[in-house]
């Protein structure tokens, strides 16, 4: 039995929202997906996610939703961290942090596929090692006999590649988001275990990462703190799809994947997605 397993990256604001409201049931139709994963961390204006964002995209299709580094931006959505039984924060926080590290959802086919959701720690903000964090989570998993997948969400290359090849065959897939930039190195590592260092950003490509050119233009050249408003233009959908085989739970297939919208995306901000705020960095 095949098990088609979909891995959406980053969403941005409201322009990533849009094309997935679009495109992905059709999608999930079009290629037999058994189970989408996405990271939202983004999805409220560029930064967070709120609990209506939340709700709009399990109706988009979307089945488990990681988050990274912005989980807390916006604070209420911190009862769904805490009662939500398919959004994750990174499980590498403190143990103290609101939210859980991994979520399981069961697919028609009767297989569960589970979600691990990690940070790095190079280039990135103080985090518990993840590697002693996954080791946790995958004692408990122990005998569970589901798939499991592991979003990384990371700056450096290299960090996201000694974490692949250290789960490789102990875990279907593992896949970064974090940098909005899709790699083209997607491959199954020698154990069964599919990787690709990042899937990319779902939001607006005519842009600097998904925000406006102009603005981080200014608040690079200035050192002065800008509205990063998200951009509009060239409105794409990256992600990943992974075949996995439901007996030996390894990784036979990793495909990228780009979709763009029919139009360009001309929406900025709604009520969901909270003020711009000012950021000088990202």
């Amino acid at each position: 039995m095949k098990v088609n397993i979909l891995c959406i990256g980053d969403i941005v604001g409201r322009p990533g929202r849009r094309i997935l409201s679009e495109k992905l049931k059709a999608f999930i139709a079009e290629r037999n997906i058994d189970c989408v994963i996405a990271n939202a961390e983004n999805s409220a204006g560029g930064s967070g996610i709120t609990p209506p964002i939340y709700e709009k995209l399990l109706r988009c299709g979307i089945n488990l939703i990681t988050l990274g580094d912005h989980t807390y931006r916006k604070k209420d959505i911190i009862p769904v961290l805490e009662n939500g039984t398919n959004i994750v924060r990174p499980a590498n926080l403190s143990e103290l942090a609101a939210g859980k590290g991994f979520a399981t959802f069961k697919t028609g086919k009767g297989v569960a596929v589970t979600v691990v959701s990690l940070i790095g720690r190079i280039f990135m903000k103080p985090a518990d090692c993840p590697y002693n964090a996954v080791e946790k989570i995958l004692a408990r998993l122990a005998g569970s006999g589901g798939i499991i997948f592991v979003d990384f969400h990371a700056e450096a290359t290299s960090e996201k590649a000694a974490m692949g090849y250290f789960l490789d065959g102990r875990v279907s897939c593992v896949f970064g988001t974090h940098t909005h930039v899709p790699t083209a190195d997607e491959k199954i590592l020698p154990k069964g275990t599919a990787y690709i260092t990042d899937v990319g950003m779902t939001g607006a490509h005519n842009s600097i990462i998904g925000r406006n050119v102009e603005s981080v233009l200014k608040s690079f050249r200035t050192q002065m703190p800008y509205p990063y408003e998200v951009a509009t233009g060239d409105v794409r959908m990256n992600a990943c799809l992974v075949e996995v085989n439901g007996d030996t739970k390894k990784a036979e297939k990793i495909e990228r994947i780009m979709i763009k919208a029919d139009n360009d995306e001309r929406l900025g901000y709604d009520e969901d997605d909270g003020r711009p705020e000012y950021l000088n960095a990202f």
